[in-house]
């Protein structure tokens, strides 16, 4: 698609904000972004006088898709919870793009979402990264496996213990993945001297994946919530020297100088909860903006449907009211997530050579009255506010000579 979106108050994420700038996007692709850039004939030219021009947001932490809205057990697809160890599930599996999820990411700003498997079980599967538009979820797909989900505190040992087995408590659910770990190096051990010795080697799905976290290839991202539990992630990290990406964190303001001196990331989310769990009975808007000055990296998720991914910008918003510098709350949301998840190379800001997931906002996103206007997935417009209706417009992709 090739697309020139001018006029309007361009923030790149990347480099300084720009008024009265221009974004040009030809295949798909962003090939230039500035106050003077040559617009070819035959270009499309979308006015954006008056407005701001941002990336595509990325929600690095949801379950779109596989735990699907208004469809109740039917559309329920996030834990595998017969097997503590799903490191061979693949979130990429149960993706429906029918889900009404996918209409509301747009609605809000959000075009590319990290889908993972749930918190159900210690070692939970793959996790995959997709747009928010598509017919399939292969015409989606940005990357596949993104990492691998694990889930440490109460909700693994509340299923397993619920069904009598192991585990049943924090030293079970730390005691299975250390399990799996260690299988996996003797896994990587024995394949490679197969290998070597030219001899055939029976593949196992769950320690092929779990090697590459090993060696790796794939981070680890942590469901975490309390302090010591985030502890334990660290140390299980440590002890098998794996990337590790801590999911929520929700109490990691406690030890916010522990995980900035480890260099640890932080997806932290959902902000918009009750207190329904002893793990999250201190969770606040103000311990994103505790973090980031600790000098933590961080994105906000909404971890949808917890809290709808059309409120992502939201949290973001509130959570500078609370105390987080606005250019950090901008970047929680796009370059950050995008570093995180090993995705900057497609999504995340405006620049050359990225995709071409723009977003024209009737005026700082931050601002609750602003609302997305139109949204383009690789330079394709698959949103629109219609105001003459007072209501978004999802393209349909079916149709597409129709968008």
């Amino acid at each position: 698609m090739n697309i020139a979106i001018t006029g309007g108050y361009v923030v790149s994420v990347d480099g300084e904000p720009v008024e009265g700038g221009t974004v040009l996007i030809q295949d798909g692709k962003i090939v230039a972004v500035g106050a003077d850039v040559d617009i070819p004939d035959g270009i499309e030219v979308v006015d954006a006088d008056g407005a701001w021009v941002l990336p595509g947001f990325v929600e690095a932490h949801g379950h779109i898709g596989v735990h699907e809205e208004a469809e109740g057990w039917a559309g329920q697809d996030t834990n595998e919870m017969t097997d503590p160890v799903g490191a061979r599930m693949r979130a990429l599996d149960a993706i429906n793009p029918a889900d009404l999820g996918f209409g509301d990411a747009l609605s809000g700003g959000v075009t590319t979402a990290v889908i993972k498997p749930g918190s159900g079980n210690p070692i939970g599967g793959q996790t995959v990264a997709v747009k928010c538009w598509g017919r399939t979820v292969d015409e989606m797909l940005v990357k596949e496996p993104v990492s691998v989900k694990s889930a440490l505190g109460e909700n693994p040992k509340r299923v397993y213990g619920d069904k009598g087995k192991l585990p049943s408590t924090r030293q079970g659910v730390a005691a299975v993945i250390r399990d799996e770990l260690t299988k996996a190096q003797d896994y990587l051990a024995k394949k490679a001297e197969a290998e070597a010795d030219g001899k055939a080697f029976d593949r196992n799905n769950t320690l092929e994946i779990l090697g590459k976290v090993l060696t790796g290839e794939l981070p680890w991202c942590q469901h975490a919530h309390r302090a010591d539990d985030i502890a334990t992630a660290i140390r299980l990290s440590e002890e098998f020297g794996y990337r590790l990406i801590l999911n929520h964190g929700t109490e990691g303001h406690l030890i916010a100088d522990l995980i900035a001196e480890k260099q640890i990331p932080v997806i932290i989310g959902p902000l918009f909860t009750s207190r329904s769990k002893v793990e999250v009975r201190n969770r606040g808007l103000r311990n994103p903006g505790i973090l980031a000055r600790a000098g933590v990296e961080l994105a906000i998720t909404t971890d949808h449907p917890v809290v709808p991914i059309h409120f992502l910008v939201h949290q973001a918003t509130l959570a500078v009211k609370e105390g987080l510098d606005p250019e950090v709350a901008i970047r929680s949301l796009t370059v950050n997530p995008a570093r995180i998840m090993g995705l900057d190379d497609r999504v995340g800001a405006l620049k050359p050579g990225l995709d071409g997931d723009v977003v024209i906002w009737s005026g700082d996103p931050l601002d609750v009255m602003s609302r997305a206007l139109h949204v383009y997935v690789q330079g394709r417009e698959v949103y629109t506010f219609d105001e003459r209706k007072g209501e978004g417009v999802v393209a349909d992709p079916f149709y597409r000579e129709r968008v």
